[in-house]
């Protein structure tokens, strides 16, 4: 029977193929971690193997165990820290980070519906796609995320006006909407619009104004227009009544 791995002055060598595997039937290991029955399978076959004229001390066995467990304690410490920290994200807006096919970075964003955990890794779901703790990019406030949403759709609803100069009645909605959407919003929000983006809001609300101050100045003169003319038809019809009772007389 061959040994598992070879031994040379009296220590174990780690043979990376019979390492990887525990026996005819069984499956191969899929990465060459250690945990911790393999330490303590290799630390046995250590001793069993060991050199009979030099032996090593016990000493010696229980300091590398206690050094393995040490760093699997850090190990265990950080994968609970990775799901504390994952569990934390579920709800909120993040942005995670993978590389496409062709080896270019990949930003996904979307709110963490749960998190889930395969054997030491902690996974969080987004739009139901599963992505690994560290694989996490950024974290969005939920008031820097309104913001920059309502940021987003203001700028695009004024992109879609005409110049100031070519603005008519026919947007005075359009420009209410805007105005009702810009004095309900806060400071904080507002400074993600930027100083272009609010200078031209204020000409198309300046012109929208001037058009309005037109049209009511025109409906104004009008009425007065047609109240004259009802005024003299009026003098008309009353003069030609008199002018019939003379005749009559």
């Amino acid at each position: 029977m061959s040994l598992a791995a070879p031994v040379v002055d009296g220590k174990l060598v780690q043979n990376t193929t019979a390492a990887n595997t525990t026996g005819a039937g069984k499956e191969t290991k899929a990465n060459n971690s250690m945990d911790k029955d393999s330490f303590l399978q290799l630390l046995v076959a250590q001793m069993k193997y060991q050199d009979p004229m030099e032996p090593q001390s016990n000493t010696e066995y229980v300091a590398q165990y206690a050094q393995f467990s040490e760093l699997e304690a850090m190990q265990n410490l950080s994968s609970n820290m990775d799901l504390q920290r994952a569990t934390g994200l579920v709800g909120k807006e993040v942005v995670v980070k993978t590389t496409g096919a062709s080896g270019e970075p990949v930003y996904t964003q979307g709110r963490v519906d749960f998190v889930s955990t395969e054997g030491s890794k902690a996974y969080m779901t987004i739009n139901g796609q599963k992505y690994s703790i560290d694989d996490l990019d950024s974290v969005m406030d939920g008031e820097y995320l309104n913001a920059t949403t309502l940021a987003t759709e203001f700028i695009t609803s004024l992109n879609k006006l005409p110049r100031a100069a070519s603005l008519t009645l026919e947007y005075k909605d359009v420009i209410q909407n805007l105005k009702d959407v810009y004095n309900d919003m806060t400071s904080y929000q507002r400074g993600y619009l930027g100083e272009e983006n609010i200078s031209k809001y204020k000409e198309y609300v300046e012109r929208m104004d001037q058009i309005l101050a037109a049209a009511k100045k025109a409906e104004e003169k009008k009425a007065e227009e047609k109240k004259d003319q009802d005024g003299s038809d009026a003098d008309s019809i009353k003069a030609g009544t008199t002018d019939g009772d003379g005749d009559s007389q």
